[in-house]
Parts: C-alpha cells; structure tokens; sequence
C-alpha cells in the first residue's frame, strides 16, 4: 500500500469518527468526547503536516536516564540531565530534517528547545535517522503537575513512543496504570528500553526483562519489544538507533501511530454503543396500546355509542385519559428500550419522547377526532311509523270483524271472515316491522361501538407512534449509525511491532495492514 493510499485510508477512517462524534453529540460522557475530538483533530492535523518526518519521544520517570539517552542517540549534549531536569516542563527535540518546523510548532516545542542534526555529525549514519524527529518529554511523576500536563498532551501526537524505565521503577503503577494500559492496541508504534542495565548482575538482566514482557502482558499489551540498554556504557544504543531507523524506514509508523489513536478513539466510542439495540416500532408500539387505551376508558365509551343506539336516545363522551396510567406506561417504555443503552443515550431518549403531560393531552386531543355517532338506521323512523300503522289498523279490523262475527254489525259474508284475516297479517306485520328494526337497530349498535373501538384504537397508535414511538426511533438509529462509524474506524488490522530488525521498504508495508515483503528481509544486527 503506497502511502497516498494510507493517508486516504487515515482520512477516510478520521471522517468516519468526526461524522460519529458529530451525530452522538451530547450523548457522550464528556472524557469519551474529549478523546475522540482529540484524536480527530491530531490526526486530521498530522496528516496536513505529512507523514514524511517520524516522531518520536524518550518518555519516563524520573531517574529514568531518557535525557541521557536522548543525548546519546543525537550525540550531542543538549538535553537537560541530572539535577537541572526535573526544573523544566519544556520538550527539547533534536530533528533529522531542515523542514521539521512546521510540526514542532504544532507538537509545541520551544523555537529555543530545537536543534537540527547536521550529518556532518554523523557522516553516512545520518541517511538511516532521514525524517526522524526526537523529541525528550519532560517527567510523566514529576512532582510538578504542569510536567505531566506536557506530557498528557504531546503523547497522542506523536508516532513512536520510547518507554524508558530503570530497574528500580520499571514496575511503578503510575506507569501502567497511568500510560502503558491506555497505550493497547498501539503496540506497533511502542518499544520500551530498560536503562541502567550495568546496575544489574548479568545474571539476572534476562530475569528482568522477562518480568518487565510479564507487567507488559498484564497490561494487555503484546509484542511490544523490550531493548535493554546503558546511557552511561553505551551497551545497546545501537540497538536502539536501529529500532529508530526501521521507524523511519517504515514510512508507515507516522500513519500507524495514527492509527492507533483512531482504534484507541473509536474502541471509547464502540463502549458508548457497546451492542445493537433490538427494537421494533410496530412491537414496541403494540406493547403499550392496550394500556393507554385502557387509560381512555375507550372500550366503556364504545359500549356507551353501541346502547344509544339501540335505544334510540344517550350521548356519550370520552373522559380525560389518567394521568398516572399515561405516565406509567411512558415510563415503562422508556425502560424497554433504552435497556442495553448508557446513560447519555437514555437521558437522550427521555428527552426525545414525549413527556407524560404532553402525551396524555396528544391521546385527548386525537380521541375528540372520533365520531360517536348515535343515530339510528335511517329507515328506523319509517318503519316504526309503518310498524304502528300496521298494528293499528290490525286491531281496528279485529274489532271490525268481532263484531261483524258476533252479528252486532251486519255486514255480507264473507267479508267478516275477510276483515279478520286482513286484521291478522297486519298485526304480524307489525310484528314483523318491529321484529326488524330492532335487530337493525342491534346490528348497526355492535358496528358502531366496534368502529368507535376500531377507530380510537387507530388515533391512539398513531398518538404513540408520533409521540414515543419516532423519536425512539430517531435516537436508536443514530445509535446504531455511530457504532457503525466507529466499527468502520475500528476494525483494521495493525502494524507489526518494532524490534530493529527488520528493513523495510518505503513502499513496501502498509501502514494499517499487514507487512509487505520488505518485513522478510532481516538486517544483521
């Protein structure tokens, strides 16, 4: 991979993260904001400056030796040693290049802290360090905390960090717990030197640095190279020159160490957004539509339109949703899906929906919408006249006919027989007429109160889906979009370690990939 296709890469994954942090907003701790800007802003930066220079930094404790190791590697004696050393919070650096200036003002190196190496110095050796820029970093447990401030800040800007530690204080907790286990997954941009190695008996230096990988280990750093040395011998600064060498052989550590402070970013981002939500609109929304209809007293209301119409007389109305019912059930919405979410993300979720007064004056307002029509059949009135008519006239032709029978009006045969049967079928119609409008008036009752219910039901759902139900939504695919992005920022593989070697070719490796052909080809050393 060239390293145009790195830089592209870099950028591609950058943008993912700023377009992350855009979208989670203020649903981030702020720590994890923090980070995240941070590591988008120096690695946007960093790559404007170009990957062309390799930075590295001597950082450690006090009584580490770095500054005498830094003076070692640049033979000169520019950094402050011994006493004078732990009075400064000023980085001192010594570059390897003329066009350096640009990056040390934005790492923040004093103009006076600058020295640039002449390969007049050096002769040939110079070639090897082309590109390097050493940087010795004030002490991360000074007594001064301005010490570490400088430090904290120039750590995530640079591309190859050199732990320097002593055998008296190689297993100090402010280290580990404070720098080394928040340095995991940047272990291809890592090597720690152990100084002072002629203070220990060879026979116990391979004891050391075996208990030294151990630490490491628990740190849950791997790989990461361990070069022991003596700043005041010179025993291993070769060693170390040519891990400095293969960094700035390796045109990749300046993008690697970027991208190590993308994985460290979007691995934060990914504990904001630690799974996949698994909700559903139309099942969330079906959860909870029994209970608000329930706090409507809709189907009571419905039953109410179902008896006007039957009896013809009646006019119900839908009372003021319970508040404590609406509430309740906001609540247990809540719960449900913002379960697997942290709490920014669920703070974000409250404030998105609906609050239960809101909520309960939306249900009200779109229940007024539904019709509770009590009237009758159209035809009920007609066919109750005709019913009485019908009855009436039967009865007057019975009593016609009775005494037509009974011979107290005269009346020819065999119209008395007439009247009476006549009188007969219309009392059955009558009977009849009523018979049918009550069950129309019946039907039409059940259709009513179903079509009340049916439609109540529908205004209510629509309520929760406008009111609880896309806002939810909104937040959990913004959710969903911002693990996505820092997945996409994330899930690269890494550089392999650096030892010294190896050799590689400027466009031989990727930066973010596995090694290219030039990691086969081994140095004598």
């Amino acid at each position: 991979m060239t390293t145009a296709s790195h830089d592209a890469t870099l950028r591609a994954r950058t943008e993912d993260l700023a377009e992350a942090l855009a979208l989670a907003g203020t649903r981030l701790d702020r720590a994890t904001a923090q980070r995240v800007e941070t590591a988008v802003e120096g690695v946007r930066r960093r790559l404007e400056l170009g990957v062309d220079h390799t930075v590295v930094a001597f950082a450690g404790g006090t009584g580490s030796g770095k500054s005498s190791l830094f003076n070692k590697i640049s033979r000169l004696t520019f950094a402050d040693v011994g006493v004078k050393r732990p009075t400064t919070a000023r980085v001192t650096s010594c570059s390897w290049s003329d066009g350096a200036e640009p990056l040390l003002d934005w790492i923040g190196v004093d103009r006076e802290r600058r020295i640039t190496h002449s390969e007049d110095l050096e002769g040939d050796g110079a070639a090897g360090l082309a590109g390097l820029v050493l940087l010795d970093l004030p002490d991360h447990d000074s007594v001064e905390p301005a010490h570490r401030e400088v430090v904290d800040r120039v750590l995530p800007l640079v591309d190859l960090l050199v732990w320097v530690v002593d055998p008296q204080k190689y297993a100090d907790d402010a280290l580990h717990t404070g720098y080394l286990r928040g340095q995991v997954g940047s272990e291809s941009s890592m090597v720690l030197v152990l100084n002072q190695v002629d203070t220990v008996p060879d026979s116990q230096r391979e004891n050391l640095v075996e208990d030294l990988g151990r630490l490491l280990a628990d740190d849950g750093l791997a790989g990461v190279h361990v070069q022991p040395v003596s700043a005041k011998t010179g025993e291993g600064i070769s060693r170390v020159r040519e891990i400095l060498e293969e960094a700035c052989a390796r045109r990749s550590v300046a993008a690697g160490r970027a991208a190590a402070e993308l994985d460290g970013a979007a691995a934060a981002l990914l504990a904001q957004t630690p799974a996949d939500v698994p909700w559903q609109l139309d099942a969330a929304v079906d959860r909870e539509l029994e209970p608000v209809v329930g706090a409507t007293g809709l189907d009571a209301v419905a039953s109410q339109v179902g008896a006007a119409v039957r009896n013809g007389y009646g006019m119900p109305e839908l009372p003021a949703p319970d508040r404590d019912t609406i509430a309740l059930s906001r609540a247990r919405w809540l719960t449900r899906a913002g379960a697997a979410l942290r709490p920014g993300w669920q703070r974000s979720l409250a404030e998105s929906v609906s609050g239960a007064d809101r909520l309960r004056a939306a249900v009200a307002g779109a229940l007024k919408g539904v019709d509770l029509d009590v009237r009758g059949p159209a035809s009920s009135r007609a066919m109750r006249r005709a019913a009485w008519a019908a009855a009436a006239a039967g009865l007057l032709l019975v009593v016609v006919g009775t005494l037509a029978v009974t011979a107290v009006l005269e009346v020819p045969g065999p119209w008395d027989q007439v009247l009476l049967v006549v009188a007969g079928l219309l009392l059955v119609t009558a009977v009849v007429l009523t018979v049918v409008r009550v069950a129309m008036r019946r039907r039409l009752a059940r259709r009513r109160a179903a079509e009340v219910a049916r439609r109540g039901r529908e205004v209510v759902r629509e309520v929760l889906v406008h009111q609880l139900g896309e806002p939810t939504q909104r937040v959990l695919v913004d959710h969903r979009r911002v693990r996505e992005l820092a997945r996409s920022a994330r899930d690269l593989p890494s550089s392999r370690p650096l030892t010294g070697a190896l050799r590689l070719p400027t466009e031989g490796t990727s930066s973010t990939g596995a090694p290219g052909e030039g990691d086969r080809a081994t140095a004598s050393t």
